[in-house]
């Protein structure tokens, strides 16, 4: 930030510095290095002395570092600081590589705001505000175009300017976590990711790839991010799309597991890698035309079992009862309800979907729902319907008992 020496020194992991004062567990130093958690981005870790570094906040625009343990040292004792470099350079390569997505997105996005980010252990979350529709391939371009930066080595710089010639600027990108972040003294500290040709000042871009008022820490040269993958977007509320990726090795990994299914779904299509989606269009329009033909061929299966079928007399009524298979109780149902009346007063359809069902059409005045309720109290299970159509399952047993019962 602005008012954190992390941010205008990032590349600084170890100094030397006396302690101002102690309570408990909280440390005030008098100059730190220590970037403390704000605007999306976690604190750093470390040790001051000997001691862990649990987390750090800031108070009153002063850095507070929280340690694992109440510290042996006292206020005026020299100590030695030691930041994380890792976890550090991790932070740096995740949040430039924030900015370099929103640079990505102004370039393909219509109506671009900044909605929010974090900073996470396994991926960085970018929310756009947007009337683009972020589909998978724009997801792709974005990852493309993030990579292209990446590639051209665009140099990456910041400076503080007055807030009122921040603000006057349109190009430079405000959201309430940065904007707060980046606030000092009636300054903005003005974070730029250059064009490929800048030889090292992003200030002095006359294209930059992208402008923000930011208080992170950053790599001075996009080459420094490394790969960065999309992982996946979401909506996390109206009018955002929230945009998941990773950066280092967590990049690699996913970018990995993409690899493998490419190439796996390429050989069990028997395409090249370019070709794989349409041979899937082709594959799932084929599967689409075999469905339609199973459920006719089920279809009819199901109408020779009542051709086959003998309608009996029960209470005054033809009933027509017989079992199904290879059919479901809702695609019963409908040939119930067009065989009630016309081939017997009451059709009862019993088969079994994991669990064994019964399907009851009635086109006389025997009630549809009636039959299903005497069928429940005799073999358990639940259902209902109407006077028309009625059905019910989880009976406690095999289709071909409840035919004999109701035979």
């Amino acid at each position: 930030m602005s008012g954190q020496r992390a941010a205008a020194e990032p590349y600084t992991t170890r100094f030397e510095t006396t302690v101002r004062s102690v309570d408990g567990r909280e440390v005030r130093l008098e100059r730190s290095y220590f970037y403390a958690e704000s605007g999306g981005q976690p604190a750093d870790r470390g040790a001051v002395g000997d001691v862990p570094v649990e987390t750090v906040f800031l108070e009153d625009g002063e850095p507070v570092h929280v340690l694992a343990e109440e510290p042996a040292f006292a206020p005026g004792r020299r100590v030695l600081c030691s930041i994380d470099w890792s976890f550090r350079m991790y932070c740096m390569r995740a949040h430039t590589a924030s900015h370099v997505l929103y640079g990505a997105g102004r370039r393909l996005l219509e109506g671009l705001g900044y909605g929010g980010f974090d900073i996470g252990e396994r991926k960085v979350r970018v929310d756009f505000e947007t009337t683009t529709t972020i589909d998978d391939d724009v997801l792709v371009d974005l990852e493309r175009l993030v990579n292209r930066a990446i590639w051209e080595s665009r140099p990456v710089s910041w400076q503080s300017i007055p807030a009122r010639e921040a603000h006057e600027r349109e190009a430079i990108a405000f959201n309430e976590a940065t904007e707060e972040g980046a606030l000092a003294d009636g300054s903005v500290r003005i974070v730029t990711v250059g064009g490929p040709d800048d030889n090292g000042d992003a200030n002095e871009s006359t294209d930059p790839w992208d402008v923000a008022a930011c208080g992170g820490t950053h790599v001075r040269n996009t080459r420094e991010i490394g790969p960065v993958t999309v992982l996946e977007r979401s909506n996390p509320g109206e009018g955002l799309t929230r945009v998941e990726f990773a950066v280092g090795p967590r990049a690699i990994e996913r970018r990995s597991v993409e690899k493998r299914a490419t190439l796996a779904a390429k050989d069990a299509l028997g395409s090249s890698v370019e070709e794989v989606p349409a041979a899937l269009d082709r594959l799932i329009d084929e599967r689409d035309r075999l469905e339609e033909t199973v459920t006719e061929l089920r279809g009819r299966l199901l109408e020779a079992s009542l051709e086959t079928a003998e309608p009996v007399a029960r209470d005054g009524d033809r009933w027509l009862v017989t079992t199904v298979e290879e059919v479901s109780a809702n695609d019963a149902a409908e040939v119930a309800r067009e065989a009630a009346g016309e081939r017997a007063d009451v059709v009862v359809l019993v088969g079994a979907d994991g669990a064994t069902f019964a399907v009851v059409g009635a086109g006389g005045s025997r009630s549809a729902e009636t039959v299903v309720d005497e069928l429940t109290d005799a073999f358990g299970g639940g259902g209902g319907g109407s006077d028309r159509l009625a059905q019910a399952g989880g009976f406690d047993a095999e289709p071909e008992e409840i035919v004999d019962w109701l035979g």
